[in-house]
Order: C-alpha cells, then sequence, then structure tokens
C-alpha cells in the first residue's frame, strides 16, 4: 500500500509509532482502516492510539483512513492480496456481503463472554449473521430526525411536521402549493442513501421471507410503491430524486427550497456553518416514522478480516476503541451517539448538565438531546445480509420506472420481485440461507 507524506508524518509525529528501533524486527502493526474521518478527527485519534501503544507496546498501530466511496473497492482487492487491513471500519450491509464471501472472521471465540453485555442490544444483533457468527463490533451510530425550515412551514400555514408517513402527502402538497418549496426529498439512486428500503419497513414491507426470497411484492408493497410514484407524479418530490443522491437533500435544505431534511444531528453543524440564515429558522423535529413509531439507526462497525494474522489483537483494539470512555469522547466531538450502554449515559448526563454558550450550540443540544431519547425506539431497519446493496439497486430501479411512468407501479414491484428471485435462486438455491 503506498503510503502518502500524510501518513508518515501522521504515523511518525502525531501517533508516535515510528520507534521502530526499539522494536524486535519481526514486529509488524495492527493495520486499522477507518471511513472518510481524517484530517478532522487526527487529533482525536493520535491521542486514542497513543494510548493503546502505551498498554500494547508490542501491538502498534498503523492508521488508514479511506475516502466513503472507494473503501468497497480497496478492501476487496487487498483481501484478494492477501494485504487485508487487521480492524476495518464498515457499515452492516457491506460487512454482511464481505462475511458471505469468508471475508471476515467470527469474533464469537475471542470476544470477552460479557461483550454483548456492553453495547445497545439493537445494534450488538446488527453486528451478526446467522451463518457468519458476529462479525463485527458496534462503534458509533446516527438516527435519522426531521430538520425543519420553520419560515416555510409558518408561511404554509402548518404547525409541526409530520410524524408519520401517511401525514406526509398532506404536508408536501400545503408546502408545495403555498410556497412553491417542496417538503422533502427521498433518493431513488441505487447506490446511496438505504432510506427508501427503510421507508418501506416502516410501512409494513417485509423485504425477504425465510429463504431470502422476495416477500416484498404484496399489499403493503404496493402500496409503499404507489406511495412515493404517486408523490412524483404529482410533483411534490424534486425532479432529481431520480438522478441525484441525498447530498442534494441537504443543498436544498441550505439553499431554503426544502421543508423538511431527514438528517442527523450532526449536519446541524456544517448548515449554520453554511447557510446561517436557514440554520436560524431549523428546528429539530422527531423523525418521520411507520405508525409503530419505529426509527432507523445507521450504525458503523469495527471487524476483522479473515486474513489477520493477530486476529486476537485486533479485537481488542476493536473492543478498545469502542469501550466507554473512547466512545463518550468520540461521540462529543464527531456530534454523534455511542453504541456502549454506559457511554450513551455519559453522553446523556453531559447534555443534560450543558450550559450552551450560543443560540447555535443549543440548537445543536437540542438536536442530540432528541437523537439520545429517539434511541430507545429505534433500531437498524433494513438487516445486513449478504445481498441487500443488489435488493437496494433493483427496488430502486424499479422505483425509478414507476415515478417516471415507464411502468405502473404494481408491474414495476413485480419485476422487482422477479429479478430479485431470480438472482437469490443462484446464491442461495431451493432450502435458503441455511441449506
Amino acid at each position: 500500500m503506498r503510503l502518502t507524506r500524510r501518513d508518515l508524518l501522521l504515523g511518525a509525529a502525531a501517533l508516535g509509532l515510528s520507534a521502530c528501533g526499539r522494536r524486535k524486527p519481526q514486529a509488524r502493526d495492527l493495520e486499522l482502516w477507518t471511513l472518510q474521518l481524517a484530517p478532522k478527527f487526527n487529533p482525536y485519534f493520535a491521542d486514542v492510539l497513543g494510548a493503546w501503544t502505551r498498554l500494547h507496546p508490542d501491538a502498534p498501530v498503523r492508521w488508514t483512513d479511506l475516502p466513503w466511496g472507494s473503501v468497497e473497492r480497496k478492501l476487496l482487492a487487498a483481501v484478494f492480496a492477501r494485504t487485508a487491513p487487521d480492524v476495518v471500519n464498515l457499515n452492516p450491509p457491506f460487512a454482511a456481503n464481505l462475511a458471505s464471501k469468508g471475508g471476515l472472521a467470527d469474533l464469537t471465540p475471542l470476544l470477552p463472554a460479557d461483550a454483548a453485555g456492553r453495547y445497545l442490544p439493537a445494534v450488538w444483533e446488527a453486528c451478526s449473521d446467522p451463518d457468519a457468527g458476529q462479525i463485527a463490533v458496534p462503534w458509533y451510530l446516527t438516527v435519522r430526525l426531521s430538520l425543519v425550515n420553520r419560515a416555510l412551514l409558518d408561511q404554509a400555514g402548518i404547525a409541526a411536521p409530520p410524524t408519520r408517513w401517511d401525514q406526509v402527502p398532506a404536508f408536501a402538497r400545503r408546502i408545495r402549493q403555498r410556497t412553491g418549496r417542496y417538503g422533502l426529498f427521498l433518493t431513488t439512486v441505487p447506490d446511496d442513501s438505504a432510506e427508501l428500503l427503510e421507508t418501506l419497513v416502516q410501512m409494513g414491507v417485509t423485504l425477504l421471507d425465510s429463504k431470502r426470497r422476495a416477500a416484498f411484492d404484496s399489499p403493503a408493497g404496493r402500496r409503499a410503491f404507489r406511495f412515493w410514484s404517486d408523490l412524483y407524479k404529482e410533483g411534490l418530490l424534486p425532479r432529481e430524486v431520480v438522478s441525484q443522491g441525498q447530498r442534494r437533500a441537504i443543498e436544498l435544505f441550505q439553499s431554503g427550497d426544502l421543508a423538511l431534511a431527514a438528517t442527523g444531528a450532526e449536519f446541524l453543524r456544517s448548515i449554520q456553518t453554511n447557510a446561517p440564515r436557514v440554520a436560524a429558522v431549523t428546528e429539530p423535529h422527531p423523525p418521520v416514522t411507520g405508525v409503530d413509531g419505529t426509527a432507523n439507526v445507521a450504525l458503523m462497525t469495527l471487524a476483522v478480516p479473515r486474513q489477520s494474522q493477530r486476529a486476537q489483537d485486533a479485537v481488542d483494539l476493536a473492543l478498545f476503541l469502542t469501550n466507554a470512555d473512547q466512545q463518550a469522547r468520540f461521540a462529543a466531538e464527531a456530534r454523534v451517539l455511542p453504541s456502549s450502554l454506559d457511554a450513551l449515559a455519559l453522553v446523556r448526563a453531559e447534555l443534560e448538565q450543558e450550559v450552551p454558550a450560543s443560540a447555535l450550540e443549543r440548537q445543536i443540544r437540542q438536536a442530540r438531546l432528541l437523537s439520545a431519547s429517539t434511541l430507545d425506539r429505534a433500531r437498524v431497519l433494513v438487516p445486513a445480509l449478504p445481498g441487500i446493496k443488489r435488493l437496494q439497486k433493483i427496488i430502486y430501479t424499479q422505483m425509478q420506472r414507476a415515478m417516471l411512468a415507464q411502468v405502473s407501479p404494481d408491474q414495476a414491484l413485480t419485476d422487482a420481485a422477479s429479478e430479485w428471485n431470480s438472482y437469490a435462486r443462484s446464491r442461495w438455491p431451493e432450502a435458503g440461507p441455511n441449506s
């Protein structure tokens, strides 16, 4: 792997891990890969990995941070070349896909007996695979909120934003008619956000059955496909939901053209910086959900590739990075939430005692408190199963066809089920996942 000058400086100066003269010649650094955290969190990792090295002088760490869009390609190439890292930061869908190819270690025999009890049960469960075992350790997470432009709601005569999906059409129609703006944005770009799949689950759609065959071609699935395609055809969604990703939602919100952005509290800081006038009229509200009120949590994990020659050290490093103290500190710096139960208690206590020094800090505190309270009714809505990204691509592509009136919503759903089942039969013949 080619190191940049930044990697060398960070490894030698910031992390203090270059004292090779004192190491045994055969010692090899543990390789840690993370996603989109440098350079903002360089000081954090310098401190935390420095503390790790003082505790484990025989297991120094080389940290590499990768752009979000390149991790899958680079990790698969590294696995093929047998140069995979020892610990890698993944989201659950990619972890499940890699585990299905035999690329990740089952951490079960390497974990302490009380490991599961240290984390939120819903996110610990999301790190397990029915075939591959415990494939990751939970790290940090975010909860989607509704960030609302109060000025647009006032202009439209709306007292409060929707809290259920069945309230969305009237909300979007009123915003469009009274302000000329849009109520919300939901991308159907296949390789972008999984939010559309999550809304289907909230609307009562079962995505797959026990044999991993399509279960979404159902009355609930047909209602959901009609719901989104009707909103689009009525002009109540921005035209670009079929061509641009979730980043476009933030752009529209920051320009004052979107009344509700479904995003995490961590984005408030960038809105305050990039669009102070919009930030001044922005309010955090609970997320839109289905009738049972279940919200979605987005999770980041730490996994150990099967190729690691130091699997126990790698697991110990993952547990160190996700312990209560480290998670509480990272959550405060990154404006995210921890998966550790003890860290979450610390974060909640600190937020409740915090006295913000400005209106902007009060806004962020309010959003983070709301996120923390939303965790009580949140879970990972889309199962992290092998092939889930393929399922997303199929459903999103067919939803685009329905939105663009190329086929009826019912036909689009039937075609999506047929395409998925063809794929599933070839990947999991006959008896299903446990065959």
